[in-house]
C-alpha cells in the first residue's frame, strides 16, 4: 500500500501505546492496523496484523447484529459508517472469532479528518461486553 499520511502514522503510533483495543482503517475502508490490545478480542495475534482491503477484512473479521444474529452489512459496520458519514458512531455488535465463538462487543468509531477536510480514515475503539451487549 502507498505511504500513509503523517496523521495516520501518528494515530497508529498512539494506538500502539494504548491498552484499549483499536482498529484503524484508511480512506477506502482498508484495514491499516489494529493494536496489541485488540488481539484478545479479535482472536488474531497482533504480530499477524497486515493491511487488508475492505472486502477481505470484512470476511476475516465477521460482525453480526446483536439482536437478530444476522451479518452486518458494510453500511452497518461502525468504523465504516463513521468513515462514510463523517460522524462518530457507537453501537453494540457481535464479533465472530476464528474459533467460531461470537463475542458481544461495544464499539465507538470516529472519522479521522485532516486539515482542509481531507478524509484520512476512521478508528474504532472497542471492548468485549460481559453478560450481553447493550448500547
Amino acid at each position: 500500500m502507498a505511504q500513509l499520511p503523517v496523521e495516520l502514522i501518528l494515530m497508529r503510533q498512539l494506538a500502539s501505546y494504548l491498552a484499549t483495543p483499536i482498529f484503524l482503517v484508511g480512506p477506502e475502508g482498508e484495514l491499516l492496523f489494529y493494536n496489541e490490545a485488540a488481539e484478545g478480542v479479535l482472536g488474531y495475534r497482533f504480530d499477524e496484523a497486515v493491511e487488508l482491503p475492505l472486502a477481505q477484512w470484512i470476511r476475516e473479521f465477521p460482525l453480526f447484529n446483536t439482536e437478530s444474529g444476522e451479518p452486518l452489512s458494510v453500511d452497518e459496520i461502525p468504523v465504516l459508517r463513521a468513515l462514510r458519514e463523517r460522524d462518530p458512531v457507537h453501537g453494540s455488535l457481535l464479533y465472530e472469532r476464528p474459533s467460531g465463538e461470537r463475542v458481544p462487543v461495544l464499539a465507538t468509531a470516529i472519522p479521522l479528518v485532516g486539515q482542509g477536510g481531507r478524509v484520512l480514515g476512521a478508528a474504532a475503539i472497542f471492548w468485549p461486553v460481559s453478560g450481553g451487549a447493550n448500547a
